[in-house]
């Protein structure tokens, strides 16, 4: 009796025998064409969950599948390791951040060698190791010389009570500060930025290249650079020599201008506001500062202003309008000023309203009656201008270019293309990043650190309290060194990197990781480059990619890499998502293990709270800690292996949906690969020393090698592009129940074909089965070695098929016929049939319907 299958025992063999064989490691010099398979690299939390599995899997089947095609694979794996969770974990459990990511860096390394991923270990790279964040600051110091890198003024988070600024994901979402619960004021600081405005257009323009990209992921990101075709437009200021500059894509609504809003925080609300109006406009700066972006430009919040006792003067009529700051109007976006224009525009007809401040019409629809249009909400559509000087009776379209033609004609303005997309800020104000490499003189300003100097290595001797600002700029004898450029008394940048800096370019250093003259050789990043393949969650559809793409561009406008686009093909994987029990009442999520139902504990059915005895919401979300409906890679690795896991996330779901975790689907997983266990393992004990060989084939053969070729065609299919491994799986079960039920063919070599076709067609899915099970057939040589297969076009074509008879339309049975049997033949043939004699004894035939391949009709009297 052949041994059962065990899982554990055969995973950690083979896992063992690959390392040692280097089958994993990428080929250094290779005719072969060459594929870069990319997972996008976790944070080192400690722990996989479920959606790592799934991402990883998906993109190790790839990586094993195009190594059988042929091609020399790149198949990398890292860690974004710099971030504000290890910092935190200083702070609670006393112990250097460093320590903290290293220990999880290991355990998570460990995780995914357990799930038998096929990654080049000898390319890692951790965003935290000193090697690495070395070139992230050369890199930076090449934006910087291209005047890509500066400081501004920028208005920041800050906490009032320990006087530090917070970065967006330190702020919940009441506005206040993780650290010390105190309300996020908005303040105005010193920041460094990238300027990623600069590619606006390339980014937008070349989505149009990505054709290998989901078109929603596109979408995000034209959304995110948010083009706006229009025009600027200055307003003067009544007495004074300023002007209010505005940027509006209707132009053809400037004779309706009624009032201006500038931003709270815009230098020229304390020019414009009067002395009546003082204490108005800053006790609601005041209250502005406390109130976080998304507070301030909520939907469904009323918009809030004051008057500022300004006056400005509309250009193309001469009137005066009042000057106004309002909480949706931000200083960082456009110019931080807006035209009001309340009868074209609803935000505006609302804050009008509000307000108390005058509508004029200025655009009607093309049918109106006359100009005086009753209104009851702003006209936004396109219509006639009236009420508009010269342009009164024009087509509101047409009007844009006139208007703006007259603006420049006049020095009121210009025509502008402006992006909703803003400069990065990349300054952190804390300790575990990567630091920025800039020294600061009262004499010579922001001198970059020498590139020998490199990396600005972060210091050990660090105390974290969750206090004051960044640790860095308490270490007196780091931040005080002598300028590089005039050598007197200067400050080290006390500023790290946004954690976004450090995957902006790490795809590169795969290529090259063991560079230690650059980041990079240009010709190793020319040959792997783009990532053929990359794989990663929606949820980094915009920022990641964009500031990917940027980084990308920059490097190749600095002649440092040769590609323009990084990533060829990206595939969005979709959430893995637990069975989750929720009170609608309380909102409180309820552990599965909690659920019962009077004092039976139960799994789903009519699941009670077990505080309150309501009965609960069932469905399916998200995986997550606070939701307890997460699933413990580790406990599925232990009770049912890798390959089943594996094989699991592949089978439940195509890769772009969301994937709902089922107990029973992993069970049925299990017993597949069993089935294939027994299969093969029963073939190898009954299989003959010597086997048969039938020239030709019989009928059973040649059936069973229909099968065979057939999922080696099917396979293919479901594999080519666009990667759909539930029905490639569902062929390969089809070809094991073929072979379970053709046992009477294990002497025959086609039968054997058909066990090596399961194995190898199941190879990049169940990597250690299969190995194990290669190699028992007798094979000394991998597996992941073999040449992918081909299906024979000869073993396809059918030698019979079976044709339908029937009289008179109605079907009477079936009868087997040569397949290429032409028209005559097959009436012939069904003619003779003693199907059809029986039916049509004793009948006159008016008529024989023959469609080939499929029937013979015969209509009788």
């Amino acid at each position: 009796m052949a041994s059962p299958y065990n899982a554990g025992e055969i995973e950690q063999k083979w896992q063992q025998s690959w390392a040692e064989w280097g089958l994993d490691k990428t080929p250094v010099a290779s005719d072969l064409p060459k594929f870069y398979a990319l997972s996008m690299f976790p944070y080192p939390s400690g722990n996989l969950h479920m959606g790592h599995v799934r991402n990883y899997t998906i993109t190790d089947v790839i990586a094993r599948l195009k190594r059988m095609q042929g091609y020399q694979v790149l198949h990398p794996m890292g860690w974004d390791a710099f971030g504000l969770p290890a910092e935190n974990a200083a702070i609670e459990r006393g112990i250097p951040p460093k320590q903290w990511t290293e220990k999880n860096i290991a355990q998570m390394r460990a995780q995914l060698q357990q799930l038998g991923l096929s990654i080049d270990w000898e390319r890692e790279v951790a965003t935290c190791a000193p090697d690495y964040y070395r070139w992230t600051q050369w890199l930076f110091l090449q934006f910087f010389q291209a005047g890509l890198a500066y400081q501004k003024e920028a208005t920041v988070n800050w906490d009032p009570i320990d006087q530090t600024v917070l970065a967006n994901e330190q702020v919940d979402g009441e506005g206040r500060s993780w650290r010390s619960g105190a309300m996020v004021e908005r303040k105005l600081l010193r920041q460094w930025f990238l300027k990623i405005t600069d590619y606006a257009e390339a980014l937008l323009n070349d989505l149009d290249k990505l054709d290998g990209w989901p078109e929603r992921v596109k979408l995000m990101q034209s959304h995110w650079i948010g083009k706006s075709v229009g025009a600027y437009l200055e307003f003067p200021i009544k007495d004074s020599d300023e002007k209010i500059a505005v940027f509006t894509t209707r132009p053809d609504t400037v004779y309706g201008v009624t009032y201006v809003v500038l931003a709270p925080e815009h230098p020229l609300t304390k020019v414009v506001t009067t002395a009546a109006q003082k204490q108005t406009v800053a006790d609601f700066v005041a209250l502005m500062a406390k109130e976080s972006e998304i507070e301030r430009t909520a939907e469904d919040k009323p918009k809030r202003g004051v008057r500022t006792g300004g006056v400005a003067i509309n250009p193309f009529n001469g009137k005066e309008i009042p000057i106004l700051i309002a909480d949706y109007v931000l200083y960082e976006y456009g110019t931080g000023a807006v035209m009001g224009v309340p009868a074209h525009d609803q935000r505006d007809f609302k804050f009008a309203q509000d307000n108390h401040l005058p509508i004029q019409v200025v655009i009607v629809p093309d049918d109106a009656d006359n100009n005086d249009v009753e209104l009851g909400a702003a006209y936004t559509e396109a219509g006639v201008m009236v009420n508009s000087a010269q342009f009164t009776g024009m087509a509101s379209p047409k009007a844009k270019e006139a208007i703006i033609k007259f603006a420049e004609d006049h020095d009121y303005g210009r025509a502008k293309v402006q992006y909703r997309l803003r400069d990065w800020l990349i300054s952190r104000q804390r300790y575990w990043g990567c630091p920025i490499p800039i020294i600061h003189c009262d004499d010579c300003g922001a001198v970059p650190v020498p590139s020998q100097d490199l990396p600005v290595e972060l210091p050990d001797n660090v105390k974290f309290s969750g206090r004051g600002p960044s640790p860095l700029a308490k270490l007196t004898d780091w931040l005080n060194v002598p300028c590089p450029k005039c050598g007197k008394p200067a400050r080290r940048e006390t500023d790290t990197m946004d954690t976004f800096i450090d995957s902006s370019w790490y795809f590169l250093r795969y290529a090259d990781a063991q560079n230690t003259e650059l980041p990079f050789d240009g010709e190793k990043v020319a040959h792997w480059l783009p990532v053929d393949q990359y794989v990663g969650g929606i949820e980094h559809a915009i920022l990641h990619l964009l500031y990917s793409r940027f980084f990308t561009k920059v490097l190749a406008d600095r002649q440092l890499i040769a590609v323009k686009e990084p990533f060829q093909k990206l595939l969005t994987q979709g959430m893995v998502q637990g069975i989750t029990y929720k009170n609608p009442t309380t909102g409180k999520y309820v552990p599965a293990k909690d659920l019962q139902t009077g004092r039976q504990v139960i799994d789903a059915k009519d699941p009670k709270d077990p505080d309150s005895g309501e009965p609960l919401q069932v469905f399916y979300e998200k995986m997550s800690k606070s939701k307890f409906n997460g699933v413990d890679p580790q406990e599925v690795l232990a009770k049912y292996g890798a390959d089943t896991a594996r094989m699991f996330i592949l089978f439940k779901a195509p890769p772009e949906k969301d994937l709902e975790w089922d107990d029973a689907d992993v069970e049925g997983q299990f017993r597949f690969l069993n089935r294939v266990w027994r299969l093969v393992t029963d073939y190898i004990g009954d299989r003959p020393e010597t086997l048969t060989s039938n020239d030709p084939l019989t009928k059973a053969e040649k059936d069973l090698r229909r099968v065979i070729h057939g999922a080696i065609k099917e396979v293919a299919e479901d594999l080519n592009d666009d990667y759909q491994f539930n029905t490639a799986i569902s062929e390969m079960m089809k070809l094991s129940n073929a072979l379970i039920a053709a046992t009477d063919l294990t002497p025959s070599p086609v039968y054997q074909e058909g066990i090596e076709t399961l194995l190898l067609l199941l190879a990049p899915f169940a990597p250690h089965l299969t190995e194990e099970l290669w190699h028992r057939l007798g094979r000394t040589d991998s597996i992941h070695q073999q040449s992918w297969l081909q299906a024979d076009p000869t073993a396809l074509v059918l030698d019979e098929i079976t044709l339908v008879i029937q009289v008179l339309g109605k079907t009477r049975g079936t009868i087997t016929v040569p397949a290429g049997a032409d028209k005559a033949q097959l009436e012939e043939l069904a003619r003779n049939s003693d199907l059809a004699q029986r039916y049509l004894a004793g009948k006159t035939i008016k008529k024989v319907i023959v469609v080939p391949g499929k029937l013979v009709n015969f209509v009788i009297t």
